[in-house]
């Protein structure tokens, strides 16, 4: 399931991780996770001005086995991917070889047509900020069956805007606001004709390697995750079992890249700290527009730039950050405006949010998940 808000659930799990007798407050944060039925959970805490490194456990790695969960784990970043893109992009405007207001016919002509779509109307900031209009396709892994029939399906990117462009805009380029996958689908295909190199490997070139990321990695057509990593499960529907779905090949410029919550945090922290991208282009990724009405249920108070989430803090202020749900895996990375601090948060169990999104668990977990964050990034 190719989702900015996979959701999932399981029935408890060991603690691990903890300080003594008496639990931290993010093993605290961590154990309430675990506790509305998650298998998994690691989180890591950076505060940069302190020199303070946190990471806590809780749970199983396999629910077959008395595995811990490991804070150095790997796991699937899901849609964090959108922000190392967005920043590529970013990266060549500072460089004048493209600009925001390029249209994506100018990069990637007759893709985007049919149906009311015109790729002559989207610009590439429209494709950054969710503002396109292009219409998102119901996830193909929608049920189990879909799972073990689809998991070793390699995508092309050409089939998956192809795909979209059978339905009609949800609304003029500009004038509305909804997640696409499928518009940063297209943003890796622009990357690719400006550069004429894969967009997975100008993102290792001009942010991996640069910040000494050797723990992120994109996998390609590899269905496995290093070692160590958590089994992920996922929850197809309310009530339904956990099924485990490690193995997965789905990886384009809309999700895929594999990490851990230390290369997470650092990510995060430079790109926000002004290491990766020019004070110009910097301003652009943080100028933000309003969400919709279900993503402000999870974010109540959040708006998006481009490639990220801006979030009120409880404590005054606001944090920056993304979430990433990809068939299993569950990670929201935040950091402070300074990118002084980080906290960054991996599920491996994804619970079943249902039709009443409020009422569900899996609406729960990604509460209690948003609340560690805030929890962290506002620790005096």
């Amino acid at each position: 399931m190719r989702s900015m808000m996979v959701a999932v659930v399981l029935v408890l799990a060991l603690v691990v991780g903890g300080c003594g007798d008496e639990p931290d407050a993010l093993q605290r944060d961590v154990d309430a996770i675990a506790a509305l039925g998650t298998t998994g959970v690691q989180a890591r805490f950076v505060d940069v001005a302190t020199g303070t490194d946190r990471s806590r456990a809780a749970g199983r790695a396999d629910i077959d086995a008395a595995e811990q969960v490991s804070t150095e784990g790997y796991f699937r970043i899901g849609s964090l991917t959108k922000t190392m893109v967005a920043t590529v992009v970013l990266q060549l405007v500072g460089e004048g070889r493209l600009t925001l207001d390029d249209t994506v016919q100018q990069w990637v002509p007759d893709v985007v047509h049919g149906n009311g779509n015109d790729g002559a109307a989207i610009t590439v900031r429209q494709l950054l900020q969710h503002t396109s209009g292009i219409h998102e396709s119901p996830p193909e892994m929608a049920t189990a069956d879909d799972y073990y029939r689809l998991r070793y399906q390699v995508r092309d990117p050409q089939e998956t805007v192809a795909s979209a462009m059978r339905h009609a805009p949800d609304f003029a380029p500009g004038t509305g606001w909804s997640y696409s996958n499928t518009g940063y689908v297209l943003l890796g295909m622009i990357i690719e004709q400006v550069t004429d190199r894969p967009w997975h490997d100008e993102v290792r070139t001009r942010i991996l390697e640069p910040l000494g990321l050797r723990d992120t990695h994109w996998p390609g057509t590899t269905p496995t995750l290093p070692t160590p990593h958590a089994h992920g499960y996922q929850q197809f529907e309310a009530d339904g079992p956990l099924i485990d779905v490690t193995e997965l090949v789905d990886a384009d410029a809309s999700v895929g890249h594999i990490s851990t919550t230390a290369d997470v945090g650092a990510f995060y922290r430079n790109l926000l700290g002004g290491k990766l991208l020019r004070p110009e282009e910097l301003a652009q990724m943080r100028t933000t527009v309003p969400v919709d009405d279900v993503t402000g249920m999870v974010w109540p108070g959040a708006s998006y730039g481009l490639g990220l989430f801006s979030v009120p803090l409880t404590c005054g202020g606001t944090y920056w950050m993304h979430n990433g749900g990809q068939t299993g895996f569950l990670t929201n990375a935040g950091v402070t405006d300074d990118g002084s601090r980080s906290a960054v948060v991996s599920l491996s169990a994804t619970l079943a949010v249902g039709e009443d999104v409020a009422r569900s668990k899996g609406f729960a977990q990604l509460r209690a998940v948003n609340e560690l964050v805030d929890h962290a990034l506002c620790e005096k």
